[in-house]
């Protein structure tokens, strides 16, 4: 009698290890546990830690509430200026909600990566070239908005998204590389016409203060000779001051003037041997004077 008591405990007990064996789950930390009793959710997610199901009754479905990168396929399509470009994208979401995520949708995952692809779709036809190369930011929140609207009654909430690249044609690359030439061609050009400009009035200035010292010039001219010279150079150019020969000019202008009253001195004959003679008298004198 009292074996067949031992032998029907150690039944029990054993068929009790096998039953928690069977029923026993571990949900790990990031992980929330919904459970489905005879296809009908039973109560909240099971948090992290041990629990324990009916086996053959209840079916524990673990969800991930880690932050999941997804990137997005690049897709094709034409902007709001015509302009052909590929771009791709990729998606930060979370779930938060562990039993919308399994009992709202079939595969959030999928979900989300589909609506990804076409939010970007619409987000490429309704901007333009320049605002997918330089203002992605707007862009970003934009698509963001496009996916987590639905997919809150999923459970699923979107950290960010984040534009990776924009693919453009060749002949579009070298079009835009000409415009940038020419626009920094012409930043250029309207730098310089600005420094003339400045120097220009520098120049009229200090014309101005020469005029009123004309010592200033003479230095002026000093320091150029000075500066030329530190180069050794074989040769040496002496810039000659207009000045001078103004001052030349005008000290000639009064001996034109009167050059006919200037008396006029006859030159005497040459002697008999080819030298100068006495010179003679005047006439109408007397020898006897």
């Amino acid at each position: 009698m009292v074996e067949e008591l031992l032998v029907a405990a150690a039944t029990v007990a054993s068929v009790g290890v096998v039953y928690v064996a069977s029923a026993a789950r571990i949900v790990k930390q990031y992980e929330r546990g919904v459970v489905l009793r005879l296809g009908r959710l039973r109560g909240q997610p099971r948090p992290p830690g041990f629990t324990l199901v009916v086996p053959g009754v209840d079916h524990l479905h673990k969800v991930n509430m880690q932050i999941v990168t997804m990137p997005v396929p690049a897709q094709e399509g034409i902007t709001r200026d015509n302009v052909t470009v590929r771009v791709d994208a990729v998606v930060y979401f979370k779930v938060v909600d562990a039993s919308n995520a399994i009992i709202r949708v079939e595969d959030y995952r999928f979900a989300v990566s589909q609506m990804a692809q076409t939010s970007l779709r619409s987000i490429i036809g309704k901007s333009d070239l320049d605002d997918l190369l330089s203002n992605r930011e707007k862009l970003n929140q934009g698509l963001e908005l496009m996916i987590d609207s639905p997919a809150v009654d999923w459970g699923v909430s979107i950290d960010r998204v984040e534009i990776k690249d924009v693919s453009l044609p060749e002949t579009m690359k070298r079009s835009m590389a000409r415009q940038a030439e020419a626009d920094r061609e012409r930043r250029a050009r309207i730098i310089n016409a600005d420094a003339e400009l400045q120097a220009s009035k520098k120049l009229a200035e200090a014309a101005g203060v020469m005029s009123e010292q004309p010592a200033a010039l003479q230095l002026r001219l000093l320091q150029t000779v000075v500066a030329v010279a530190a180069e050794k150079n074989s040769t040496l150019v002496l810039p000659f001051p207009v000045e001078l020969l103004r001052f030349l000019e005008r000290a000639q202008q009064p001996i034109e003037a009167h050059g006919t009253d200037v008396p006029q001195v006859a030159s005497a004959p040459d002697g008999p041997a080819g030298g100068r003679g006495p010179t003679p008298p005047p006439s109408g004198s007397s020898d006897a004077q």
